[in-house]
Order: C-alpha cells, then structure tokens, then sequence
C-alpha cells in the first residue's frame, strides 16, 4: 500500500518511516474521542472572476458544507474523524494550515471540496480544470496524482510554478493526492508553513501516513 502510493505520486521517502507513522496514526485515531464537525465556516473575499481569494477579508455569509454532502449519522462520523486527522498533523508537524479536499461533483462541475481544516480561512471549493490548474498547485496536484513539495515559495514562483497563493505568509507547502482502493485520484491534502525548509522526511512521512488512511473517511 504504500510503495504503491509512493510510486504513484513520484515521492521519495522512506517506506519505514511511514509505517512507523501510520501505526502511531492508527493508536491516536483508536484512543481519541470524535472531534466536532465544521459544517460551516467562513470564506474570504473572492477577487474579480473568482479567481483568487482577498485575503483579511471574509464574505458575510459562511460556506455550509451541507449544500454539498448529506449530513446524516454516517456523514458526521467520516467528518470528524477527518477533523481528528487534521488535529494530529497539527500536533505532530506544527504546520500553520492543513486542508482535507475531496473531489466533488457540483453543479459547476467536478471541484475540490475543502471537508476539514486548521488554520486561517481560505477557499472552499476549487475547479478541477486544465484552465485552473495553471494556477493552482492544489488542482495540479489532483488532476497529475504527483504530489508537490515546495520548501520555498517564493523560489517556486519566481521559476513559474503553478501556485494560488491564499495567505502571503505561506512560505513553504506540500500538496499531496489522496487515492482510493483502485488508485484513482479522489483528493487532496494541503499543508502549509509561515518559515523556509519546513518540511523534511519526518514531517512527509506523517503526512503520507495520513494520505493512507483519509480516503476510508471520504463522504
């Protein structure tokens, strides 16, 4: 399982530490009570075409999550053991945001959904679109299944990387796809740190465990 998501999203990094990490995963997921779910919350500002997000300032009316998933029993339990993910990734990286998307179908066609997060408000929804993605490092990830480490932003944007930037404070991001059973792309996680040269194989190796284990908690 993970030599193949390794091999399928061209990532280098060591196979033992991810079983390591997943195991620890698997004890704090068993042991900790369910988290509370996010069925709204708030957006900012989108610029002009609903390309890019105006960052400080948020739309009055907040995102509700239940315009485009069920909220059942089932639903809530999936949610907030997603929540439960994105809390340990926070503990164990200390990363300043972390992001949880899943492929949706909506009625403006296939997007990524934002199901669960830590950190400032951002974008809930994002084009799965040739058109978006060359400017979207998110929407690359999903629709090449390469994840994407990118330990200086300012670096990367300067060699014409795809990025859609949110908070300018981020200066380092990992941008992983998420597979399901027959290895197709279902998701995205997004990671992102304010300092240079955050992330390194402990902290990958933490989030790919989690990469493993999110798709059982997809709605």
């Amino acid at each position: 399982m993970i030599s193949s998501y390794l091999q399928k999203a061209q990532l280098s990094v060591d196979s033992n530490l991810i079983v390591t990490e997943l195991e620890k995963l698997e004890q704090y997921l068993a042991s900790s009570s369910l988290s509370e779910v996010r069925w709204q919350y708030q957006i900012p500002e989108l610029g002009e075409g609903g390309a890019c997000s105006l960052f400080g300032y948020l739309q009055d009316e907040p995102f509700k999550l239940t315009d485009y998933v069920k909220k059942d029993e089932a639903t809530q339990a999936k949610l907030a053991n997603l929540q439960n993910i994105v809390n340990y990734i926070e503990q164990q990286t200390g990363v300043d945001w972390y992001g949880i998307y899943q492929s949706t179908n909506t009625s403006d066609g296939k997007q990524l959904l934002k199901l669960a997060y830590h950190g400032v408000p951002s974008r809930p929804l994002f084009p799965l679109t040739e058109a978006f993605a060359a400017g979207s490092n998110n929407v690359q990830v999903a629709l090449s299944n390469t994840g994407r480490v990118i330990n200086n932003v300012e670096q990367y944007l300067a060699q014409g990387g795809e990025y859609y930037t949110c908070d300018p404070k981020v200066k380092s991001e990992v941008c992983l796809p998420l597979f399901d059973s027959h290895n197709e792309c279902v998701g995205i996680v997004d990671a992102e740190a304010f300092k240079n040269d955050f992330f390194d194989e402990k902290s990958l190796a933490i989030l790919i465990a989690c990469c493993i284990k999110i798709p059982h908690f997809l709605v």
